[in-house]
């Protein structure tokens, strides 16, 4: 697992750039960033990371395959800003896949689902072990479900594992209290190994928008894993209890 110090002068003067790439993507292209900066943040860290890595802006809400640069370009990872992106992501859903390039009217619509989202009152509750169950059972979970499920686990009513398929640089940032491994999307497969004998196990996948989860969902089923949800929403909008640093 690469760990990159992101505070470093090498990685900022790289940020900057990447911050101006992705201006003239916007620009050239008659596109817009995403009205929830923290998506953008997120994404040009991404980019940047790869970039240092890679010597090549890899999409890093995807795994990169290939050892050498050779194998990785000849792989048909995605190249930020990608095909698939431009030719049928933003035409058809309004963004691209990682959601920091977004149409004028995407972003307009969304800007003010994300005011109405910010007043909408969020709770959650005690849950019993049947409904718990049920919601472990669902392909896709929200926040409010994941903090009872957390409560729940605590309380010994259930058992699943909870894994951020962020980088680490963005693990070490800000994660969910409670997160059981770090899977890195990037590296997954080999990453995945550590847990390659818990297959039967339920297991709760989250990354930044929910994006980067639900593709290593789709990888995780195709495995043979047996029970794979993803929290849609991402930790953005999680308002739950989150930590950060290296664990002690």
């Amino acid at each position: 697992m690469i760990k990159i110090d992101t505070q470093s002068q090498e990685f900022q003067t790289e940020l900057q750039k990447t911050q101006e790439f992705a201006n003239e993507v916007c620009t050239s292209r008659n596109l817009v960033f995403n009205p929830m900066e923290e998506v953008n943040t997120s994404t040009l860290l991404g980019l940047t990371r790869n970039q240092t890595i890679y010597d090549t802006k890899f999409c890093p809400c995807f795994m990169v395959i290939g050892e050498t640069k050779e194998e990785q370009l000849s792989s048909n990872n995605r190249i930020c800003p990608c095909t698939p992106a431009l030719e049928k992501e933003i035409p058809e859903t309004g963004k691209c896949h990682c959601g920091i390039f977004c149409t004028p009217e995407y972003a307009k619509e969304n800007a003010i689902e994300e005011e109405i989202e910010k007043k909408r009152p969020k709770h959650s509750g005690g849950l019993s072990v049947e409904v718990c169950k049920r919601i472990l059972e669902q392909p896709e979970i929200s926040h409010e479900e994941l903090i009872a499920l957390l409560e729940a686990r605590t309380l010994e009513m259930i058992d699943f594992n909870l894994v951020d398929v962020r980088e680490w640089m963005e693990w070490n940032q800000n994660r969910i209290v409670g997160t059981d491994y770090l899977v890195p999307t990037t590296s997954f497969y080999q990453a995945l190994q550590r847990i390659e004998n818990q297959k039967e196990k339920p297991t709760i996948l989250y990354c930044y928008t929910g994006s980067r989860s639900a593709y290593c969902q789709r990888v995780m089923l195709d495995m043979g894993w047996s029970q794979v949800a993803n929290h849609t929403q991402g930790i953005i909008s999680y308002n739950g209890e989150r930590t950060s640093g290296e664990e002690n």
